[in-house]
């Protein structure tokens, strides 16, 4: 496996740091699988689309993946309550995105995150990130009990681990609190399916945005090239 660079560019979560990503450049005989992205996960790594990357920034080592450990995870009295909260929701999934996902996705984008990198929302552009050849992503689904689409999740199951891609939800239904739920659901099953972790993403301390995932303890951050574990959540 070869390895090539990026050139710097503005990062796009500190906004006085410049980022640059080392990425995976399989050769022509080589092929990634399910198997290889966990190892590369393992590392430090993440895909967008068919690509294997990881923050190598000459100045910042801000990104940090986080790892839930499934069968130590432990909900809080507040978990506890969202996921009661949306006991009602049923849930379903699908290899295949729909127009009522996309639209869904735009609500989401456009009332959510109109400050962010994805807006305006380009559902089109959004499947073929989040589409992959050599792995087929899961769509997770949760409906009301009139059919009615409230929360999708997209995420890629290895052997042993669930990576959690993207979530969006209905922006009306801010009440339920649709995107911890999702979390917790991933999290359940991972463990029905004895998966060891569910990854989500990267942690930078110095942005608000991705302080929720410390919420879900214990689970281990790569600092460094070591995982290192916290047992307790930062809020409960």
């Amino acid at each position: 496996m070869q390895f090539g660079l990026t050139h710097e560019s503005n990062c796009n979560y500190l906004k006085d740091k410049q980022e640059r990503l080392i990425v995976a450049v399989p050769e022509e005989q080589q092929r990634l699988n399910p198997e290889a992205y966990e190892y590369f996960m393992a590392n430090g790594f993440r895909r967008s689309h068919n690509d294997v990357y990881r923050p190598h920034c000459r100045l910042c080592s801000a990104c940090e993946s986080l790892r839930v450990i499934v069968n130590e995870f432990t909900a809080s009295k507040n978990q506890k309550r969202i996921a009661n909260k949306n006991k009602d929701l049923f849930f379903t999934i699908v290899t295949e995105p729909t127009d009522e996902h996309s639209r869904l996705f735009c609500e989401f984008i456009e009332q959510r995150h109109a400050d962010g990198e994805m807006y305006p929302p380009d559902p089109d552009n959004f499947w073929r990130w989040v589409s992959c050849d050599w792995m087929t992503p899961l769509i997770f689904e949760w409906r009301d009990h009139e059919g009615k689409l409230l929360a999708v999740s997209v995420a890629d199951q290895t052997p042993n681990a669930l990576s959690a891609v993207y979530t969006f939800f209905d922006p009306t239904a801010h009440k339920r609190s649709l995107g911890t739920y999702a979390i917790l659901q991933l999290i359940e099953y991972s463990r029905q399916q004895e998966l060891e972790y569910l990854y989500l993403g990267y942690q930078i301390d110095a942005c608000n945005k991705m302080n929720y995932k410390t919420r879900f303890a214990p689970y281990e951050r790569l600092v460094g090239n070591h995982w290192k574990k916290a047992l307790k959540s930062h809020t409960l």
